[in-house]
C-alpha cells in the first residue's frame, strides 16, 4: 500500500506505511524530510512530496533520526542524484557513512525465521531493499546554526540507545521520535507506546534512559518511526513504553 499522508500541523505531515514512517516539514522556506524510508520506498517518498506540491529537487535537507536502512534508504538516492544535504547527530555520522553498522544482521533474523511473522516481515523488507549496505558519505552533523535555517527550525533531542547516535526532533510542537519510542511494529506483540524488540537495539539500557529524557518534553504529539500517531502527554507514552 502507498504511504498515507496526514497533516499534523500547518507545517508537519506524517507519511505512514505498514513498514516505516517518515515526516515532511514544509513552510515558506521549502520542504524537509525527517527520515526517508527504505531504498525501495523512493516512489512513496516522491508521491508524498508531490502531494504537498514539491519535487525531489525541492527538498532542502533530510534529517536522519538514525542510519538504519529503513530510515535512510531513499536518502541515499536523494544525496547522489540531487545532492540533497543529509544531516544527523554528530555521533551518528560514522554510522551513516557506513564506517560501521549497528543493525540486526540477516544471521540475527535467521534465528527467528521459524516464526511466521518474522519470516513474512523479512520477505517484505528484503523487497524494499533491507539488504542494501550503501552509506551516505556526504552526511554532516546537524548543528544549531544549521537547524535554524531549515524548515520548521527543528530542535534536536539526543536519544541514544537504539543506535549510538540516535536523535529525535521537535518541530512545530511535534516530537518526531524515530525508533526511540514507537507505537507499533509488524513484529510487536501489542499496539501502543513501546520500545522496539531488543534484537534491534544497540543499547537497551540506553533506550530506557532516552525514554526518561523524552518524558521531560512539553509536547502532546508523537510521530513514531513505526506505528500510529500518538496524541497525548509524552510522559504517558513513556510510562507505557518503559519496561516494567
Amino acid at each position: 500500500m502507498p504511504a498515507e499522508l496526514t497533516q499534523i500541523t500547518d507545517k508537519v505531515h506524517l507519511a505512514k506505511t505498514d513498514l516505516v514512517n517518515w515526516t515532511l516539514v514544509a513552510d515558506d522556506t521549502g520542504v524537509m524530510l525527517i527520515d526517508a524510508g527504505f531504498p525501495g520506498s523512493r516512489d512513496d517518498v516522491l508521491t508524498s512530496l508531490r502531494q504537498l506540491g514539491f519535487g525531489p529537487a525541492d527538498v532542502r535537507a533530510i534529517l536522519l533520526t538514525h542510519a538504519h536502512v529503513d530510515h535512510f534508504g531513499s536518502a541515499i538516492w536523494f544525496a547522489a542524484a540531487h545532492r540533497t544535504p543529509v544531516y544527523c547527530h554528530a555521533d551518528e555520522v560514522g554510522h551513516s557513512n557506513r564506517e560501521y553498522l549497528q543493525q540486526a544482521s540477516p544471521v540475527d533474523l535467521l534465528a527467528h525465521a521459524w516464526r511466521p511473522r518474522y519470516l513474512m516481515w523479512s520477505v517484505d523488507i528484503t523487497r524494499k531493499g533491507a539488504l542494501v549496505r550503501a552509506g551516505i558519505l556526504t552526511t554532516q552533523a546537524l548543528t544549531g546554526d544549521i537547524a535554524a535555517t531549515l524548515p520548521g527550525r527543528p530542535l534536536a533531542v539526543p536519544t541514544p540507545g537504539h543506535t549510538g547516535g540516535h536523535c529525535s526532533y521537535v518541530v512545530d510542537g511535534v516530537l518526531v521520535g524515530g525508533d526511540a519510542l514507537v507505537t507499533g511494529h509488524p513484529l510487536a506483540r501489542r499496539a501502543g507506546p513501546q520500545l522496539l524488540p531488543g534484537l534491534f537495539n544497540h543499547d537497551e539500557q540506553g533506550c530506557v534512559r532516552s525514554l526518561a529524557a523524552l518524558a521531560m518534553l512539553e509536547t502532546d504529539t508523537l510521530i513514531p518511526g513505526h506505528g500510529d500517531l500518538w496524541v497525548g502527554p509524552i510522559r504517558e507514552a513513556v510510562r507505557q513504553a518503559t519496561p516494567g
